[in-house]
């Protein structure tokens, strides 16, 4: 049975026990196992969101809930991450910095489908752009080591792939956007 509490303390004990991600990982991996306990915890996904579920200088958890259909242009996290897919799948493309760039161009370096009950690592210097290629919600348990939302972080444009440093709510903008899109 998935229960919150228990997840962030779980959680909490992997990166006292190792500050990568590797535990953490693990105590994903077992939460989204069973999908119907996240569920019934959290809810289905209803409307596309990025839902703080926790946050310390240590560690961030989100429930991010992708739109049906949506892109999320590259951007960077500045810390490890563990995204969890409980429900539905996300399209992740990888990027690398471009040497000799001055504006901060990248290039595609791989991709990588993470379907429901997959728990997959991002390292700290990892850039990475997200599609929902679904017709429906996708459901991603998101956990960071440190604070996401105290960091500056980049972005990179979806046209002319320059980075821009931004230090702000991740994407809650788009969503909600988003989510006005779907109800027209």
């Amino acid at each position: 049975m998935f229960d919150l509490d228990q997840f962030v303390a779980d959680c909490r004990a992997a990166i006292a026990q190792d500050s990568s991600q590797k535990s953490v990982r693990e105590v994903v991996a077992r939460a989204v196992s069973d999908p119907a306990a996240v569920f019934k915890c959290i809810g289905e996904p209803k409307r596309a969101a990025i839902q703080p579920l926790y946050r310390s200088n240590d560690l961030t958890i989100l429930n991010v809930v992708w739109p049906a259909s949506f892109t999320r242009m590259p951007h960077d996290h500045q810390m490890w991450a563990v995204i969890g897919v409980y429900t539905g799948r996300e399209d992740n493309i990888f990027w690398r910095r471009l040497p000799g760039s001055s504006d901060g161009r990248v290039e595609t370096a791989g991709a990588r489908a993470i379907c429901a009950r997959d728990a997959y690592p991002l390292g700290p210097d990892i850039i990475h752009s997200v599609t929902n290629p679904l017709s429906r919600f996708t459901g991603a348990l998101q956990v960071y080591g440190g604070d996401l939302y105290g960091v500056i972080r980049s972005e990179w444009d979806a046209e002319t792939l320059c980075e821009q440093h931004v230090q702000a709510a991740p994407s809650v903008g788009l969503f909600e956007a988003a989510n006005a899109a779907m109800r027209v």
